[in-house]
């Protein structure tokens, strides 16, 4: 099962309490206080790890508590600090404390191995050795441990991938990154068979290669979540590149033109957790993908859209998923608008 979106509980440890005590020992008279500090509580941390891919295991186990920390001793003995929870997610995974209704941002984990705190320990209190002065040999003043920091934190999974595929239910998403890739979705002849997003690494050679997602197929209304709406919306909110998977073969009875007019709007529209994330969507580089051209038995559905598309200066790519034709060059492509993406962002 995939799962992208969580709210956990976190609590950290608390500290330990400071110790009231005294030195009693034989022929020392006037020992004095000698109660120790109380350790400090463990904290919670979120890591980014390569062993995660989905959010699954906090779906059934939500409440997370760090160990407390141990009470100071005698003997000026301080308390043994609580151990620290690390909580492992998938790189991509976006951190949100809940508020009420409010989300504020707390990390942002698309490193493997980076590690951000979410909830701090408390600190220990200070034993009564602590409180002692010039005037005050024999104090029997302590403080208690600190409580450690609580929050729910929303957890929200946002694939890492360089070209994300767009379209229409049975545009043909699936057989494409299946045969582009070692993916393996799910193929069937039915609108939404594909219910999960799916990663697949392409290699053209061994100098040229790339992470595509495909994702869900969108409808019109998906950015107020009809179909499957939202919920996979935000997974391409990190890719690089759109590209658009167009049934071009009258066998849906849509229109391609439409097609690609209707999933720009439900790009554009999507509001994320991101600031503009509509804009930033529609702002992707993108090509579109005619696919099923081995069953197009109106080749006027393909010219028309390639007039559509000349207009606004959009690349289009004629192909079938099914026997290969014109993979090549769609790949070649994909590598171009990655890398020249890379580029801007790496300047």
């Amino acid at each position: 099962m995939f799962v992208d979106e969580v709210d956990i509980s976190v609590t950290a440890g608390g500290g330990g309490n400071g110790c009231l005590s005294f030195r009693r020992e034989k022929r020392v008279p006037r020992g004095g206080p000698n109660g120790g500090d109380g350790g400090r509580g463990g904290s919670v941390y979120l890591a980014a790890s390569l062993h995660q891919n989905t959010l699954i295991h906090y779906r059934f186990h939500p409440e997370f508590k760090a160990e407390r920390g141990r009470h100071g001793e005698g003997s000026n003995r301080t308390g043994r600090d609580g151990s620290d929870l690390v909580l492992e997610v998938p790189p991509g995974t976006v951190a949100y404390e809940r508020a009420g209704d409010d989300l504020i941002p707390l990390a942002d984990l698309t490193t493997p191995s980076e590690r951000v705190l979410v909830a701090r320990g408390g600190r220990g209190g200070r034993g009564n050795a602590a409180f002692a002065t010039s005037t005050n040999r024999a104090p029997r003043r302590t403080e208690p441990g600190e409580a450690g920091e609580a929050r729910i934190v929303r957890l929200q999974l946002k694939l890492l991938a360089d070209v994300g595929l767009v379209g229409f239910p049975n545009a043909g998403k699936s057989t494409l990154i299946s045969r582009i890739s070692a993916a393996r979705p799910k193929i069937a002849d039915y609108p939404f068979t594909t219910l999960t997003p799916n990663l697949g690494v392409v290699e053209i050679d061994a100098d040229r290669s790339f992470v595509v997602a495909d994702v869900p197929g969108l409808i019109e209304g998906a950015h107020e979540g009809h179909g499957l709406g939202t919920r996979f919306l935000a997974h391409l909110e990190r890719t690089k590149v759109l590209v658009h998977v167009i049934d071009v073969s009258s066998a849906t009875g849509r229109d391609p033109v439409n097609d690609f007019e209707v999933i720009c709007r439900e790009l554009e529209r999507f509001e994320g957790t991101e600031a503009d994330a509509g804009r930033m969507l529609a702002r992707k580089p993108r090509l579109v993908a005619a696919n099923k051209i081995d069953a197009l038995d109106e080749p006027e559905r393909l010219e028309r859209l390639a007039q559509h598309l000349a207009a606004l200066d959009v690349a289009l790519y004629p192909i079938s998923a099914v026997t290969g034709a014109g993979l090549p060059a769609l790949l070649d492509a994909m590598w171009r608008a990655v890398a020249a993406s890379t580029e801007v962002v790496a300047g």
